[in-house]
């Protein structure tokens, strides 16, 4: 008898265990999700803060860079950085420098979330598959690797805003002396969505999309390849406890940004023409004030391509690269430190709650 309660207390005992067991792997199990959750968050906002701070503090270089590129050839206005941004001012005041910068944020925002978690996401899956066929547990992405998760995240972050960057283009042209004013983006989206249809939204998305490869691929390679380099070398004593200072880390992404929009300018400048096809009423820098040629109809990124080149010398494809270089650096250094001084905070925060 004695020893059927024994057995019975160590049966008692034993399930106690195996329950203890499986809910302790059973938190185990639920606490990596509730992190990757609080992770993705975390790289949202972040990236969206990001995105947000280092363009408003470039908008008057970003906008006059447009001006640039899309202006009548036949009608000058801007013919430099220092100039363009007197004429700006005192043809329309201080709001004129900021015209657009409130689209641009509103579409740079998800725009800049969605290309940093897209970039993490690539980087993940493209780190398992390299590991995967390597055989090496231990391997690290290489450059080339990480030039195409930058790529992957430049075209899904670009494809589902461009409608947002495609008004906020011709937002950012209106001047006073334009026949037609849109009166904010939404207007702006029905208006061409009324007069042109909806493919007229996603004018210029070939360039676009080929652009940003080169453009927020290299990005990305270029600044962690370099963040990289000096963790390991350690050279001029930069590096202190395998951590880069913020200066160092704003040099590295002066140096992507640098490199990316010196490759992909083009491309953008295409963008920006083709955009402008097709809009009735269209602004006065694109019309010439209707005191000279009208800007050319393009058929296609190509056409585009030969008719400028044609009409307009080969300079013309890097129309607005000067504003465009000096907003490009400081506003891709601010982008990825903002990012990631973000994520710090959030981290700190969400260990503090835990």
């Amino acid at each position: 008898m004695a020893s059927e309660d024994v057995k019975s207390s160590e049966s008692a005992v034993s399930k106690i265990v195996n329950f203890a067991e499986e809910a302790k792997l059973a938190r185990e199990e639920i606490k990596p999700t509730s992190h990757a959750v609080l992770s993705i968050c975390k790289s949202l906002v972040a990236g969206g803060v990001a995105g947000g701070v280092s363009r408003t503090a470039v908008a008057p270089l970003e906008r006059l860079k447009i001006l640039l590129q899309v202006q009548n050839p036949h009608n000058i206005k801007y013919s430099g950085t220092v100039q363009g941004l007197k004429y700006i001012w005192r043809t329309e005041g201080f709001r004129g420098l900021f015209k657009g910068n409130g689209t641009n944020c509103a579409r740079i925002v998800p725009n800049s979330a969605v290309k940093f978690f897209s970039y993490e996401q690539a980087s993940k899956g493209i780190l398992w598959l390299y590991r995967e066929k390597t055989g090496n547990e231990d391997a690290e992405l290489t450059p080339v690797l990480r030039l195409g998760a930058g790529a992957c995240a430049g075209i899904i972050a670009m494809s589902a805003t461009y409608p947002m960057d495609m008004v906020r283009g011709r937002l950012t042209v209106q001047t006073e002396k334009s026949p037609y004013q849109y009166r904010g983006m939404f207007h702006a989206l029905a208006t061409v969505l009324r007069e042109e249809g909806p493919r007229a939204l996603y004018k210029g998305w070939l360039p676009s999309v080929i652009g940003v490869i080169p453009y927020v691929g290299l990005n990305f390679a270029v600044y962690e390849s370099l963040k990289d380099w000096l963790v390991k070398a350690k050279p001029f004593g930069l590096v202190e406890d395998s951590e880069l200072g913020v200066i160092t880390r704003l040099a590295c992404g002066a140096a992507a940004g640098t490199v990316g929009q010196t490759v992909a300018y083009p491309f953008d400048v295409m963008r920006r023409r083709m955009q402008m096809v097709g809009w009735k009423d269209a602004a006065s820098v694109v019309t010439g004030d209707g005191r000279s040629k009208a800007p050319l109809e393009y058929t296609g990124m190509i056409d585009a391509f030969r008719k400028t080149v044609r009409h307009e010398g080969f300079k013309a494809l890097y129309k607005g690269l000067v504003p465009n270089s000096v907003k490009v650096v400081p506003s891709i250094a601010i982008a990825f430190v903002t990012y990631e001084q973000v994520k710090d905070l959030l981290g700190v925060e969400i260990r503090i709650s835990d």
